[in-house]
């Protein structure tokens, strides 16, 4: 590669939504832009979330100076737990981003330090967590960083200005133009401005939402939403968002404390958000305001407002078990408001629309994007992306954040202000893209994929095949077959139990029996409402493994099979 070029290539984050990464390269120097996820499509059944293939990256282990975080949601930080054991390189973010990346490592039992410790390379026996800020100049071997300010759903968000070899190429992160943002200060227009005067080469933009005219509402739209509703509600209050958005978190707490409530914060991860985001200054929790779940029990319904997570309709989370009257301390009764604080992610629409027929079925008054605005996106619309290139002024545009239809349409917004249709570069995972001081092109594509995660397993599809094929000859498969009303929820058929390499069912009659019990239990304690398959099918898994590894000590894989009609 001439040492004239600097190479870019996204491993994730152009022509889809979420799994963000950017790799910068300039001869020795590699420097990486956010390590996130994105949740699976509707055929991936049991899979997890996805990530990054980094394979291209392994060999180049040596050159990466860090990895540059532009904010905390799990589009942009949620895969690091999984590629900083392999990489094992400084992760630079600013101070509320760095305590969300704490609570993911955290999670996957990865302990972290701080730049000046002892570094023992070839293992990642710690993770090297550096705080920058807005402003300050990082310098990473070719490539020097700057940081600006922008909005977002988030608070400490930021794009960055990196000064390369062949000039400057800018990247906006997530971000919108908020005149009232929760947190103190709006997007930085005027370095924007200076940028602009800069002979920028090549900008790297969001533009997720290029198919919505005009602006983005301000974030404080929803509390005025959050305040009708909670002034109308007459029982308990419940919100789902998702665990990093701290700046609707905020908003619920403040409307609680005004209708004088109590808020009680459900979910593992929304807890530890909540908590890192107040121990860093970038939360106020009014003093005697949090409560436990526990403390509700004895509280009047209408001073109590629950935060919790499950806005995905994911069939684990708190939302879910409410929904299907499976959460052991809270269940709805009627009065009760249910406040749906986030819009369905591509893929997830079906399962959000049973969550919602659920709560409706057990009497919750439900309050979701398409009734109130509840939910306002972090990211720019149409108008907001013309002022951002009319202020950035780049040679060169490169969409970001968004499906090849919006990547298209972007181009449309570039060529409306003067840009030219083969100066937009609509770049796919894996794509080089090569910039010169007076070029930039996609000068050819590298071999990428996906890694698929599946609880605490992760790697390509051969290697999910492979443990499979592991746990089977271990301890042998055991298939749960049920059919359901798809309505009522009501078993119709079965259960029927199928075993395979695990016992031998002839001899095991009693055994059988009882497993088909544990069956029958798990399906008939479904709330009487719509089937929601993923939950079906989480609860056999559940109650069927824990019964026969009591009874066996076993760990064959369980197989549930559940059918609607």
């Amino acid at each position: 590669m001439p040492r004239s070029k600097v190479k870019i290539v996204p491993l994730g984050g152009v022509g889809e939504i979420g799994k963000n990464m950017l790799v910068l390269e300039y001869g020795d120097d590699i420097v990486i832009v956010d390590a996130g996820l994105k949740f699976p499509e509707e055929e991936m059944l049991g899979i997890d979330f996805i990530i990054p293939d980094i394979s291209y990256l392994l060999e180049k282990r040596d050159k990466i100076r860090g990895i540059v975080i532009t904010h905390g949601h799990e589009d942009h930080i949620g895969a690091l737990p999984y590629v900083l054991p392999e990489l094992n390189v400084p992760v630079y973010s600013t101070k509320l981003t760095n305590g969300l990346i704490r609570v993911k490592l955290k999670e996957r039992g990865i302990p972290r330090r701080f730049a000046g410790d002892e570094v023992y390379r070839g293992a990642l026996h710690d993770a090297d967590l550096r705080l920058i800020e807005e402003g300050e100049l990082l310098s990473l071997g070719a490539f020097d960083i700057e940081l600006f300010r922008v909005n977002h759903s988030i608070p400490d968000a930021v794009g960055l200005i990196i000064h390369t070899p062949v000039g400057m190429i800018v990247h906006s992160g997530d971000f919108k133009f908020d005149a009232t943002p929760i947190e103190a200060l709006p997007t930085d227009l005027l370095k924007l401005a200076q940028l602009g005067r800069s002979n920028v080469l090549a900008f790297f933009c969001d533009c997720v939402r290029v198919e919505l005219p005009g602006h983005t509402p301000s974030e404080s739209v929803v509390g005025d939403t959050f305040e009708a509703v909670m002034s109308e509600a007459k029982g308990r209050v419940i919100i789902t968002t998702f665990a990093s958005n701290i700046s609707r978190i905020q908003q619920a707490i403040f409307t609680a404390q005004n209708h004088n409530r109590k808020v009680a914060i459900v979910g593992r991860s929304l807890e530890s958000n909540v908590n890192v985001a107040h121990e860093l200054g970038f939360l106020t929790i009014p003093s005697e305001t949090l409560v436990s779940v526990g403390d509700t029990k004895h509280m009047r319904n209408e001073e109590i407002v629950y935060i919790t997570t499950g806005s995905q309709g994911e069939p684990t989370s708190v939302l879910s078990r409410i929904a299907n009257n499976d959460h052991k301390q809270i269940r709805i009764v009627p009065g009760d408001t249910v406040i749906i604080s986030a819009t369905p992610v591509p893929g997830n629409e079906e399962t959000v629309a049973r969550t919602i027929d659920n709560l409706f079925k057990l009497g919750a008054h439900v309050v979701y994007d398409a009734i109130m605005t509840v939910h306002v996106s972090g990211h720019a619309s149409r108008e907001e992306l013309k002022e951002m290139l009319q202020l950035v002024q780049p040679r060169y545009c490169v969409p970001l954040h968004g499906e090849y239809r919006h990547m298209v349409l972007f181009r449309d917004v570039a060529l409306e202000v003067g840009i030219s249709a083969d100066n937009v570069l609509l770049a796919e995972v894996g794509d080089v893209l090569e910039f010169g001081r007076d070029s930039g092109r996609v000068s050819r594509r590298i071999s990428v994929g996906s890694i698929l995660v599946d609880g605490v397993m992760f790697g390509e599809e051969a290697q999910v095949i492979l443990r499979d094929r592991q746990h089977l000859s271990r301890d042998g498969v055991v298939i749960a077959a049920v059919t359901l009303d798809r309505q009522s929820g009501r078993l119709v058929a079965g259960p029927d139990i199928v075993s395979r390499g695990f016992i031998y069912m002839r001899e095991s009659d009693e055994l059988i029996e009882k497993a088909k019990e544990q069956v029958r239990r798990a399906v008939d304690h479904h709330n009487g409402g719509q089937v929601e398959y993923g939950f079906a099918v989480q609860k056999i898994k559940e109650s069927l493994g824990k019964f026969i590894f009591d009874q066996t000590r076993r760990r064959p894989m369980i197989l549930p099979v559940v059918t609607e009609i």
